[in-house]
């Protein structure tokens, strides 16, 4: 029998999840299928459990519902746990489990594929928001030498980098939340966007010196070139968008739910090609 999977979100439409499972599923000979649910702001549990009561095994969950996933779930297992959000849900004999794998997206996707070493970096993560949250242990994992949160609103990189403060000694230097006028000439080896401000085609304001030489700058949205990643091109730094993040995320949720790891570099490949073809139509 067909195993029924979905991402829910709002919006959703625009979601590249479907074809991504679609292409796990053959490559591995699994049974799914995998659509996508748009649930009201203020109608998420009704949908999960809509959705669960109708013989779905499991659901990605999408902006804006992470962190109400996180509390809707009755168990929180791996990085979820911490990250108090929720990217991923399992159901399990009546039990709603609660996953996140974007930062285990985030790390792979720059060690695996981009080739970047995060152990012993220096790492500026920018935004205070859910995404950072979810990314915050993964990375200071890593043993970095150290991670600084900057933020528009200093109060909401402290609370960050408080929430995550018994990991703080997985970086030599230390756990810091700065204002970005407040990063002054420091200098960072990985510089990651994880701010609303690409998908508004905006710019956080970012000092020009903060790329060390060789840095590598990564912009969780996906699918083309953000003045983020175009500010740091111009400013020495080799540029990622989240394309890789989004497969290798999804693909930590093909294998909670089924037990199968896919190959992820060929769909990552796909979604390149898409992307730079409707780039050429347009």
């Amino acid at each position: 029998m067909t195993d029924r999977y979905a991402v829910i979100g709002t919006p959703v439409a625009h979601s590249k999840s479907p074809l991504i499972h679609a292409e796990f599923a053959r490559e591995t000979g699994q049974d799914i299928s995998y659509t996508a649910v748009l649930a009201p702001l203020d109608g998420f549990k009704e949908a999960v459990l809509r959705f669960r009561d109708g013989g779905g095994a499991g659901m990605n969950v999408t902006v804006p519902f992470k962190q109400e996933a996180w509390r809707l779930a009755d168990a929180h297992s791996g990085y979820a746990m911490d990250a108090g959000a929720v990217n991923t849900i399992e159901f399990r004999e009546e039990k709603i489990v609660g996953y996140n794998t974007d930062g285990v997206g985030l790390v792979r996707d720059i060690k695996n594929n981009l080739r970047c070493g995060i152990k012993g970096k220096r790492v500026l993560l920018m935004g205070a928001g859910g995404a950072s949250y979810g990314v915050m242990e993964p990375l200071l994992r890593e043993h970095l030498e150290q991670l600084v949160v900057a933020n528009r609103t200093l109060e909401k990189a402290i609370n960050l980098v408080g929430h995550f403060e018994k990991f703080q000694s997985f970086a030599v230097r230390g756990v810091l939340a700065r204002p970005y006028d407040g990063l002054g000439n420091a200098q960072f080896d990985i510089v990651i966007n994880a701010t609303s401000a690409s998908l508004e085609n905006a710019m956080p304001p970012l000092p020009p010196c903060v790329f060390a030489p060789g840095a590598l700058a990564y912009d969780m949205v996906y699918g083309g070139t953000t003045p983020f990643l175009a500010f740091a091109r111009a400013h020495g730094a080799r540029a990622a968008d989240g394309t890789g993040m989004l497969v290798e995320q999804a693909a930590e949720s093909f294998f909670i739910w089924r037990g199968v790891r896919p190959q992820t570099g060929p769909v990552i490949e796909m979604l390149k090609a898409k992307d730079r073809g409707s780039r050429i139509e347009d």
